[in-house]
């Protein structure tokens, strides 16, 4: 995956104390709504990544949010053993 600041925490995405919104949702709402977000805002980007122009940057989009959910699942389950 590029290293492309539209894709790997953009700069917009942080408020004016450098919180990115991803962390404050899941500190908001718990890592399983976070995790559905993530899904749902990963499906956004596969649904229109052929008609945006930007093919590769949704795709790499859609990638770290899939790639997001994972890792707040691997933690939710390493919790429980």
């Amino acid at each position: 995956m590029s290293q492309n600041s539209n894709v790997e925490h953009p700069t917009h995405y942080n408020n004016k104390r450098g919180i990115e919104c991803i962390d404050a949702m899941i500190a908001a709402f718990g890592k399983s709504e976070a995790v559905t977000f993530c899904k749902i805002n990963a499906f956004k980007y596969l649904w229109r990544a052929e008609n945006k122009g930007k093919y590769k940057e949704d795709m790499e989009k859609a990638a770290w949010y899939i790639n997001k959910a994972n890792e707040l699942l691997a933690v939710e389950v390493s919790n429980i053993d």
